[in-house]
């Protein structure tokens, strides 16, 4: 972290002073934890979670969360996060990478009778804001 700061003063504190190059770091900052919270939150606050079955962990993972349809739109604006579910079971894997394993996850929960859920980034915008009641 100490050498990011170092360059990004180092780098527009000429241009803006050290006041402007706090308030463009903070700008930044704030903008970039509500694209987070849209893009993290609107997969997972409004699905339907049993939470008295005890299921396996396949099951819960693909219960808890959800994926947006794939787009060039909603890839980048998601950064690939729009592929929830094979976050959730990859979670190391590159985010790039998760639409070449979608197809093979989607069959798997086929053949084994489990849903997979996906959305559009409309209609998960608009579910996010009406279980949020804002």
């Amino acid at each position: 972290y100490l050498s990011f700061y170092l360059r990004y003063f180092s780098c527009y504190v000429p241009l803006y002073g050290l006041l402007g190059s706090l308030g463009l770091i903070f700008f930044v900052r704030f903008l970039e934890s509500h694209w987070f919270v849209w893009v993290t939150q609107m997969n997972h606050l409004p699905m339907n979670i049993d939470y008295e079955r005890h299921q396996e962990w396949l099951t819960m993972q693909l219960q808890a969360t959800c994926n947006i349809e794939q787009s060039f739109f909603n890839d980048w604006f998601s950064g690939h996060l729009n592929f929830q579910i094979e976050h959730h079971l990859f979670p190391r894997m590159p985010r790039h990478n998760y639409h070449l394993v979608a197809p093979r996850v989607r069959a798997l929960c086929e053949k084994h009778g489990v849903p997979y859920q996906m959305k559009t980034l409309w209609r998960g915008m608009g579910e996010l804001l009406s279980v949020r009641k804002i």
